[in-house]
């Protein structure tokens, strides 16, 4: 079956990822709480040593934490993109080949993201204006290191190609990703928000060890959940970029149709 490729609108971009990430919910969910569980058993951790030591000016638990979450979200990013990569080109797809597909990229997908983060937040702290500018340029440098390999400088190289004269619209799509995913975060941050005021009444003490522990479930539920469309989005958009700047449509639908010719011509020749 041949893949149909063409330039999706935003609404387009937008129904489709949420297209996919409805359809392969399991997947999705999966891969971005694998990672996080680790995380989420470093966060209770942390709160249980804070109903020993609550005020403890500095707590190395807490940056492992950092770190953590750091690096779970950026290798969860990795194999979310072989997953939509997978899925968009009607392949097989599943949670175990997801994250092995990845496997060689997500060193890189994390330094990537780390340069790219600092710069554009270097150019925030600046300027708003320059540290948008870069991050949009920048936007697709994680799909193209996973799907084209690639170092640093190939990646923001090759994002700063693909993005030229649709910045506008990666800017809208991601903007209206954010609001849902902050949103769905809310929803399910405010009832436990609620349960730590009535847990930690009348036990000041312990009030901190409640939040953080109730939090890092919160937390976990809700990046599980949302983590995934911002990626979901970023790589459908590659694809479509690849479409509208280089025909990767018509050389799909070629490398497709290539085994079929040959196997018609050996025919035609015995």
């Amino acid at each position: 079956m041949v893949t149909v490729l063409r330039p999706l609108s935003i609404s387009e971009l937008l129904d489709r990822t949420f297209h996919l990430y409805r359809n392969n919910f399991l997947v999705f969910v999966g891969i971005m709480a694998i990672p996080q569980l680790i995380v989420l058993a470093l966060r209770l951790m942390l709160a249980a040593t804070l109903t020993v030591k609550p005020f403890e000016t500095f707590n190395p638990l807490a940056l492992l934490v950092g770190l953590f979450s750091y690096v779970a979200i950026e290798i969860s990013a990795a194999a979310t993109v072989m997953a939509v990569s997978n899925i968009h080109l009607e392949r097989p797809v599943s949670l175990g080949s997801a994250f092995s597909s990845a496997r060689g990229s997500m060193l890189r997908v994390v330094l990537i993201t780390l340069a790219v983060g600092i710069a554009s937040g270097i150019g925030l702290v600046l300027l708003i204006v320059p540290g948008v500018l870069l991050w949009l340029m920048w936007s697709l440098a994680i799909p193209v290191t996973v799907l084209e390999g690639g170092g640093l400088n190939a990646s923001t190289t090759r994002s700063k190609v693909l993005t030229r004269g649709s910045r506008g619209r990666i800017f809208v799509i991601y903007l209206l990703i954010i609001i849902l995913a902050v949103v769905v975060s809310m929803i399910f941050q405010m009832p436990l928000g609620i349960l730590v005021v009535l847990l930690g009444r009348g036990n000041p003490q312990g009030a901190i060890a409640i939040i953080t522990a109730v939090s890092a479930v919160g937390s976990f539920i809700s990046t599980s959940l949302v983590g995934p469309l911002a990626t979901i989005a970023l790589t459908l958009l590659y694809y479509d970029q690849r479409v509208r700047k280089e025909g990767f449509d018509l050389q799909l639908m070629m490398a497709t149709l290539q085994p079929e010719s040959q196997s018609q011509q050996v025919a035609s020749a015995s």
